[in-house]
């Protein structure tokens, strides 16, 4: 049964959806409904299945009604929208401060006005005229030593040392104290571990370095630790109480441990590499280079794409319907917010879905798709990824196939799987696109280029 759908355009963004039901469209199911009702109501004064229909009618009969229209509606608007060439936005909300036409105590027709905004037209202009810079890092001798150095000590040994330095291991009591600086009666006294490498700030790093066993210091739990669960763990409370405990604690130092790098040796080749693949120092040098390449050239490509679409962004002239999209907004939020709030964050909503909409109009315009197989492979190498990394094999492919389905059954791991595809078409699409100029900068440099563009 097909209801009457009338679109009354307001302006190029805005329109109007008007929905007439007739009574034949809803009386049959509302019917059927209220029979079944009587079937199961339980009314003093009457057997089951007995209930007058008029008794039923008057309980039930306008939540039933109110229900089916709710349906019928629902249904009548997302087939129109469906069937027509323009793309809404968000979805249709019932106009504001108009009533439903229609007598719910004695039923006939019914018509629902709703609010939609269209998507605007769009005009994405990138050519091969355009041009940006690609950013390379130079892997030099700097940073492969680096590379190395980072290796052998993730793959070293703890020993005993006899002085702090600025990457090792202190071992110690945590004692508090009151604000006299003595010993705090009752106080927090925990055994614990602080690591330099993660210490900030440069005058509490001083403070340790150099000291030995047996020597004490005034510290703040808070400056040797990373905050929050951490700070808390090394003293041994819970994070709720971190408020209540003192800002200096007597650090008395137990054993101080130093990584001692691994071994250039094979042993160690071996499990950076697999057996027999890298035979030497140099053989390890060269396929760090190789390694690292593959890996920073993926970063390089999420840089060049971050740089693309920011231009695309401030170039690209998008008008957005944003009084219909706010009280969309507001509507569709799971808590309330406040309109100071929707303020405030507006303007990040407007940008992602201006950039959703520039993103959709280069893939219209080059057929650019996500299959549902690709999805699926794509979530695959993702997972076998994830295996590797905790050193495990992966499984076989039907036991593989069943985990990456499962993961795009949950939606929100899938919108994430198809965001990361979209994101890679987009950088294929951009880097077969634009012309690029070849930019090669020292390791430091490209870390705050990276910084920089992902802010």
């Amino acid at each position: 049964m097909t209801m009457e759908v009338t679109k009354n355009q307001i302006d190029d963004l805005n329109a109007e959806l008007v929905v007439k039901v007739e009574a034949k469209d809803y009386e049959e199911k509302v019917n059927e409904t209220l029979k079944n009702y009587r079937k199961q109501a339980n009314i003093p004064g009457f057997r089951k299945g007995k209930v007058p229909m008029g008794l039923i009618k008057k309980q039930y009969g306008q939540s039933v009604l109110a229900e089916e229209l709710n349906k019928l509606v629902s249904d009548a608007l997302y087939k129109y929208i469906d069937e027509q060439e323009f793309e809404v936005l968000g979805n249709p909300l019932p106009k504001e401060n108009e009533e439903v036409k229609g007598d719910f105590k004695t039923p006939d027709t019914f018509e629902f006005t709703y609010e939609i905004g269209i998507s605007p037209e769009m005009d994405v202009k990138l050519s091969g005229r355009n041009k940006y810079e690609y950013t390379k890092v130079k892997i030099d001798d700097k940073l492969i030593n680096k590379q190395m150095n980072d290796l052998r000590r993730r793959y070293g040994k703890l020993v005993s040392g006899e002085k702090v330095g600025d990457k090792d291991m202190v071992l110690g009591q945590f004692v508090e104290l009151d604000d006299k600086g003595e010993i705090k009666e009752g106080g927090v006294m925990n055994s614990s571990t602080i690591s330099m490498e993660f210490i900030e700030k440069d005058e509490v790093k001083k403070k340790l370095i150099g000291k030995k066993p047996g020597d004490q210091v005034v510290v703040n739990p808070f400056d040797v630790s990373r905050g929050g669960e951490d700070t808390a763990s090394m003293l041994g409370v819970k994070e709720d109480e971190l408020d209540n405990v003192s800002d200096q604690f007597q650090l008395t130092i137990n054993e101080v441990k130093v990584m001692e790098p691994a071994d250039l040796n094979q042993e160690l080749f071996d499990k950076l590499f697999g057996e027999g693949n890298v035979k030497s120092e140099e053989e390890m040098r060269e396929r760090l280079v190789q390694d690292m390449g593959q890996m920073f050239e993926k970063d390089s490509d999420k840089i060049l794409t971050r740089r693309v679409s920011n231009d695309l962004l401030d170039k690209t002239k998008v008008d957005l319907p944003d009084e219909f999209l706010k009280r969309w907004i507001k509507a569709s939020q799971k808590d309330p917010i406040t309109d100071e709030q929707l303020e405030e964050d507006y303007p990040n909503y407007q940008r992602s879905l201006k950039w959703q909409l520039i993103q959709n109009d280069i893939f219209k315009k080059n057929d650019i798709k996500i299959e549902q197989e690709e999805a699926l492979n794509y979530t695959k190498g993702l997972l076998v990824n994830q295996y590797a990394q905790y050193g495990m094999p992966a499984p076989g492919e039907e036991e593989l196939n069943q985990a990456a389905q499962q993961v795009l059954s949950n939606q929100k791991e899938s919108q994430q799987i198809f965001d990361m595809l979209a994101e890679d078409k987009m950088t294929t699409y951009f880097k077969e696109t634009v012309k690029l100029k070849e930019n090669e900068v020292d390791y430091d440099e490209y870390v705050k280029i990276a910084e920089d563009s992902n802010a």
